[in-house]
C-alpha cells in the first residue's frame, strides 16, 4: 500500500516499483507525493498507474499516473484526465548514481515483514 512504506521498503531487492490504484480526485496530491517519496526512499523507480473517469459511487478519478525516478523526479509528461500512453526509458547508471552520490540505503535496519 503506497499509505505505508514498511510494505515498499527496498532491501536491495528491486529497481522499480510499480503501484496500481484507484486513488479518486480528492487525494490526488498525496498520489502524487507518496509516489515521489517512495521513489526518494527507495533509490529506485516508481511508476504509479491510477484509474480515470467517475465509478458507480460518483467518485471521481484524474488519473495522475507517473514514474519518478530514483531521484525523485518526474520522469513521464502524462496530464490528469487524459488516457495517454507514454514510453520512456529508464536507466540503471542513475540508479547506481544515485545510490552512490547518496548511500543512505546502507544505514536502513534489518527490519523484514514475515
Amino acid at each position: 500500500d503506497l499509505r505505508f512504506p514498511v510494505w515498499s521498503r527496498n532491501n536491495d531487492e528491486y529497481d522499480l516499483l510499480i503501484y496500481v490504484a484507484n486513488w479518486p480526485k480528492k487525494r490526488s496530491g498525496h498520489w502524487k507525493t507518496l509516489l515521489q517519496a517512495r521513489a526518494i526512499e527507495n533509490q529506485a523507480y516508481v511508476a504509479g498507474v491510477n484509474r480515470i473517469g467517475t465509478d458507480g459511487n460518483n467518485f471521481e478519478y484524474s488519473g495522475d499516473s507517473a514514474i519518478y525516478g530514483p531521484d525523485g523526479e518526474k520522469k513521464t509528461k502524462t496530464k490528469a484526465y487524459e488516457n495517454s500512453v507514454e514510453t520512456i526509458s529508464i536507466s540503471k547508471e542513475l540508479i547506481e548514481n544515485t545510490r552512490k552520490t547518496l548511500p543512505f540505503l546502507k544505514d536502513r535496519d534489518g527490519f523484514k515483514i514475515f
